[in-house]
């Protein structure tokens, strides 16, 4: 949503559709279209939360899972776009658009909307470019130096050692063939969706994906590290849902933290993990080890009618302003999941952070977070309530903690354009050039065998092969020749021999 508001704020009318109401405030120029999923969604997505949030997989547990549950994600997301409040605007003849954005997640399918529409289309993603997300756009992923998801690099290297680069090019191939069984799945939603269209010159699924035009992504090259090569579609916006300007929290918040003389600490798992669905003697420990702080301590829990407990310095709310808060000077700690998003607003601001990861790629984000030095991560599976309070207090005491993100912040900052300003010029550019494919990387246009010149190659080697067929030849005739020269030579020298005997 970062990146509609910030559009919205410059003037341009956006129609968001989504399947849960975005927790923002109102916006003159925000119409917000709900597509709710059905009960049966709701309750498979429920399930599949709390079985993550209480387990701990490996990075090739997870993609396994990615891979077992994709069929019922991508009917998922099928279902959200048929969905009646969402079709009735790209089937309906006059509503007029001029921009598409998807925020990508396994649903490519719906670039088609694009096409029904009539407009270009940008895609967002939430970190840094996978080989889902450079595929689109030509970048150039290659694992000896390029790290995959869950791939930390130890402090001060730039390059991976041969066991990182070892695991790197096993991740890689992996998240490429997960792709390309995606991409076939993917295709025959597409069909699904827009396999009848009346118009002969409909774009194919391979079609619209090669009219994709930006593609923006949540990542700072400069300050994360290691630089990778893009292409100029890839846009970086790294902290776009962080506010250049804080807005004013809320005043029994604000009171609460204005008055925390020992500083606080944020406690926040993201939206997509309630901590009440933790196992209990995960919630005692958590609250156990918070309560006795001196600091005062900002909760995220979502259900309020049943707290873990009632401890005067715990604030408990089902909704935070997460960049907000971040952005208080009393803000000392920010105990989180390592999502991209929450990472990214605590490097901004330099708060330094205690990780619990509960899945996806929140290990891998949590590992290079603790080896850049801005704080540690733990098991929430294995937590004790003594390794906890060791690494709070390890974190908030240990003052190179918090000047090692502090300059890192410094890092992240510096730049030509903000994130917001870098979303504003760049749609617009799109917009003026009507959807500025110009800056599309000729790879996207090439197939299999010509993006890896395997005709070229083929050609040289059977040229190759031709004319080495030829010299073996000519060297066979030349050497028959000089034989047949000094057989004959030899001979003469013998004959007059032969007659005085």
């Amino acid at each position: 949503m970062a990146v509609m508001k910030t559009l919205a704020d410059r003037g341009h009318n956006i129609t968001v559709v989504t399947q849960m109401k975005p927790k923002i405030a109102a916006h003159e120029n925000i119409t917000v279209i709900l597509a709710p999923p059905t009960p049966e969604r709701q309750k498979f997505i429920k399930e599949y939360m709390e079985e993550v949030s209480n387990e701990k997989p490996s990075f090739w547990e997870t993609m396994a899972k990615v891979v077992v549950t994709s069929a019922n994600q991508l009917e998922g997301q099928y279902e959200f776009m048929v969905h009646a409040n969402f079709k009735q605007l790209y089937e309906n003849p006059q509503t007029n658009f001029d921009l598409v954005f998807l925020g990508a997640m396994a649903n490519d399918f719906q670039l088609g909307i694009a096409a029904k529409l009539g407009c270009p289309a940008i895609i967002t993603w939430v970190g840094v470019p996978l080989p889902f997300m450079d595929s689109l756009v030509g970048n150039v992923n290659d694992p000896s130096y390029v790290p995959s998801v869950n791939v930390a690099l130890e402090p001060g290297q730039n390059t991976m050692q041969f066991g990182l680069r070892l695991g790197n090019l096993f991740k890689h191939y992996f998240l490429t063939t997960i792709n390309k069984l995606l991409n076939y799945k993917m295709n025959q939603f597409y069909e699904r969706a827009f396999g009848n269209e009346s118009d002969p010159n409909f774009p194919t699924y391979d079609e619209m994906k090669r009219r994709i035009s930006l593609l923006f992504y949540n990542y700072h090259s400069p300050s994360e590290g290691p630089i990778r090569p893009t292409v100029p579609q890839s846009i970086e916006i790294g902290g776009i849902q962080v506010k250049e300007q804080s807005d004013s929290l809320p005043k029994e918040l604000a009171k609460f933290l204005d008055n925390a003389d020992e500083g606080a600490i944020f406690f926040s798992l993201g939206t997509n993990v309630n901590t009440n669905t933790f196992r209990p003697d995960t919630v005692d420990i958590l609250y156990k080890v918070l309560s006795k702080m001196p600091q005062r301590v900002v909760w995220k829990w979502e259900d309020l009618e049943n707290k873990p407990g009632n401890a005067s310095n715990i604030y408990f709310s089902n909704w935070l302003p997460q960049d907000d808060i971040l952005a208080h000077p009393k803000t000392k700690l920010f105990i989180t999941h390592a999502g991209k998003g929450g990472v990214a607003e605590a490097q901004y601001h330099g708060v330094p952070m205690v990780a619990l990861p509960i899945f996806g790629d929140q290990q891998g984000n949590a590992e290079i977070m603790t080896k850049s030095g801005f704080g540690r991560w733990l098991d929430i599976l294995t937590l004790t309530a003594e390794e906890l309070e060791e690494s709070i207090l390890e974190v908030l005491e240990n003052p190179s903690y918090r000047e090692t993100i502090g300059k890192f912040s410094t890092l992240y900052r510096d730049r030509p354009l903000t994130a917001r300003q870098s979303v504003v010029y760049w749609t617009e550019y799109v917009l003026r050039h009507q959807g500025a494919y110009h800056l599309q990387s000729p790879l996207i246009h090439m197939d299999f065998v010509a993006r890896n010149n395997l005709d070229v190659y083929g050609v040289v080697l059977i040229v190759s092969l031709v004319v080495f067929l030829i010299l073996i030849v000519l060297f066979r005739w030349v050497f028959r020749k000089v034989f047949k020269v000094v057989r004959g030579h030899s001979y003469r020298r013998k004959s007059p021999q032969l007659k005085n005997n």
